[in-house]
């Protein structure tokens, strides 16, 4: 099935049920800061001297060997998560269980010092990302029918474990356009949803903000569940190459 059908998967089981090798996170952990936003990613709160951030934990994949660092930095007065990947693939990670309804603006910060040349957000070669915000939802597998229903069990049967069912990647890729939904090359449950493209604002601090309730209707056209958990990932495994990214606060708002 390949290791990054294996890496999905895992991924959404640690979001969808916290399983982990570590302490299980839960979302009264999150930081209300009022009552129309809440900051599921307090990074700038945190000391560098602390090994993880508050409520976020490392996500390691069994099967690969080489893993990408992540650690408490300093930007611009602003303490920040570094991801240094070389050649390499983990993910942080925090689990919730929030009403993507109540709270449909996802806003963050972020930077990257590269883009990588081999990146591919269409073929499993190519799947690898300098930067990525992954938002998992939850989905009641009684709800496939017909082939994905036969290819859920399938997965399920030959890999002891649940395939992703409802995944939202927003990434920074190297050349589709911005606001480019592309299905994952290993599963059509997960969706990439282009948010920077090229180097133009390489090396530079960004702003996103997205509408994670609406992006989820149009990506999947139905509604969503429960956002189940957020991760942040830089990874390049696949293509062998080398990136280094920056990730500032994560903070849900509600709609004024």
């Amino acid at each position: 099935m390949g290791i990054r059908v294996s890496r999905q998967a895992f991924l959404y089981l640690v979001l969808l049920t916290g399983f982990t090798f570590g302490h299980v996170v839960f979302a009264d952990d999150v930081i209300h800061t009022n009552h129309h936003a809440i900051n599921i990613a307090a990074f700038s709160r945190s000391s560098l001297e602390d090994l993880t951030p508050k409520g976020w934990q490392p996500l390691i994949f069994p099967s690969i060997e080489n893993k990408t660092a992540y650690f408490l930095s300093r930007e611009n007065s602003n303490t920040v998560v570094k991801a240094v990947s070389n050649a390499s693939a983990s993910g942080f990670f925090r689990k919730v269980n929030l009403d993507p309804k109540s709270y449909p603006l996802l806003n963050w910060n972020w930077k990257v010092d590269n883009i990588l040349d081999k990146a591919d957000v269409n073929t499993k070669e190519g799947d690898d990302y300098p930067a990525r915000i992954y938002i998992s939802f939850y989905y009641d597998p009684a709800r496939l029918k017909g082939m994905e229903k036969v290819k859920y069990n399938l997965y399920t049967m030959l890999n002891d474990k649940e395939p992703p069912l409802a995944v939202i990647n927003y990434i920074w890729d190297n050349k589709t356009p911005v606001g480019t939904i592309t299905d994952n090359a290993y599963s059509n449950r997960v969706k990439m949803i282009t948010v920077q493209s090229g180097a133009k604002n390489t090396k530079r601090w960004i702003a996103e903000q997205r509408n994670l309730y609406q992006d989820y209707i149009k990506a999947f056209g139905e509604m969503p569940g429960n956002i189940t958990g957020v991760a942040i990932m830089t990874d390049t495994d696949n293509t062998q190459e080398s990136a280094v990214a920056y990730y500032g606060d994560i903070v849900l708002k509600k709609i004024n």
